[in-house]
């Protein structure tokens, strides 16, 4: 994606990578709009990176992405829909999905739609984990029949490049 010079269409919420913190991004203050995937934002504001959550794209003055799927038939949960769920969550600093990045480690699903998720960060003092964790509790919690979520963050084995998939390493050209 070529880099965009925006303008904020209202105040909105925003969190500087990779520390996480929030910071608030002013109406009418002009902002490099970086990476647009999986409805999120990377943006660079007064020398900061920054990312604008997808329920904030008017804000930058595009339409919210909204995941839907079709309930499936049989009243259970869906693990390729999970799975799209899991993939349209994206690392602020990367354009690659998590999921091809090697971050989840496993899911699990119960009869009673529990999806358990197993989730590591590319570095463990990451301060986008809290960040990234909510925004698979949140896309996997939209999926039919899902009726809880938990996001369970592991560090052992420790990630490394190894574990993302070849077009990660393709896309990123370290393959």
């Amino acid at each position: 994606m070529e880099r965009q010079l925006i303008p904020m269409q209202r105040d909105c919420e925003a969190r500087l990578v990779p520390t996480g913190d929030p910071i608030a991004l002013k109406k009418d203050t002009f902002v490099t709009l970086t990476q647009k995937l999986g409805g999120v934002f990377t943006v660079i504001s007064n020398g900061n990176m920054a990312r604008i959550d997808g329920e904030d794209a008017d804000a930058l003055g595009f339409t919210p992405m909204r995941l839907e799927f079709t309930p499936p038939a049989d009243g259970k949960v869906d693990p390729a829909q999970v799975r799209e769920a899991i993939e349209s969550v994206y690392d602020p600093e990367i354009p690659v999905n998590i999921a091809e990045l090697g971050l989840i480690y496993g899911t699990e699903i119960s009869d009673a739609g529990k999806v358990e998720i197993q989730m590591t960060l590319t570095a463990p003092g990451c301060g986008m984990g809290p960040v990234l964790v909510a925004d698979v509790e949140r896309r996997v919690a939209s999926v039919p029949f899902v009726s809880a979520v938990n996001v369970e963050l592991v560090f052992d084995p420790a990630w490394s490049r190894d574990m993302m998939s070849e077009e990660a390493q393709l896309e990123l050209g370290l393959f």
